[in-house]
């Protein structure tokens, strides 16, 4: 067999060959495997293909910060991807390939059985409800879906780089998060309210 799954780490996958030979590492969730809420992103960047880890960088940044305002730390909650391998040039992931990765991701939906995912972005909204998705329009709002005959609560969110380029998006991510938290049953708003002031 060319792949291999341990637990919620993929250790070996040649199923996509660009991915293959882009990638220097295969880039698996990080965060508590019984953690009540899953972060879904599109796939790793350079930052996270050169440090093993999903959402590091500028983008990794503003969800750790944005975590905090709502009551949660990045070691509060498991953070995973799409695809597990970079694409060539940060390209958006192909059908194929976000189809040839799901299986993982669904291994690890049903292994950690999360209370509520996040879906960070267009490329894991779309993938994950199996439509086209506005996910600037939708972020926030509550989605239900089947993995593996499962139901499964999704809240839509926009991507944690939209706030880097446009400010408008920062309260609409911060609203997704905290809509995340809440069905989590977190309820950081009061300690946090200062923090929330100022961010």
């Amino acid at each position: 067999m060319d792949e291999e799954l341990d637990g919620l780490e993929v250790t070996a996958c040649e199923r996509c060959p660009k991915l293959v030979d882009s990638r220097s590492q295969i880039v698996n969730g990080t965060g508590p495997e019984d953690a009540d809420i899953l972060f879904v992103g599109e796939g790793p960047g350079a930052n996270e293909d050169e440090q093993g880890e999903p959402f590091v960088g500028r983008s990794g940044s503003v969800l750790d910060d944005t975590l905090l305002v709502v009551g949660l730390e990045r070691g509060d909650v498991r953070i995973t991807n799409c695809v597990r391998c970079r694409p060539p040039e940060n390209r958006d992931p192909t059908k194929s390939e976000l189809e040839n990765c799901r299986g993982y991701l669904e291994a690890e939906i049903d292994r950690m059985e999360p209370d509520v995912i996040v879906t960070l972005g267009k490329v894991p909204s779309e993938h994950l409800l199996g439509r086209s998705v506005s996910v600037t329009s939708a972020a926030g709002t509550v989605e239900e879906i089947r993995v593996n005959g499962t139901s499964r609560r999704v809240v839509l969110s926009v991507h944690p780089a939209a706030t880097l380029y446009d400010r408008s998006q920062e309260d609409t991510f911060r609203e997704a998060l905290e809509t995340a938290a809440d069905l989590a049953g977190v309820d950081g708003s009061s300690s946090n309210q200062r923090r929330l002031d100022t961010f």
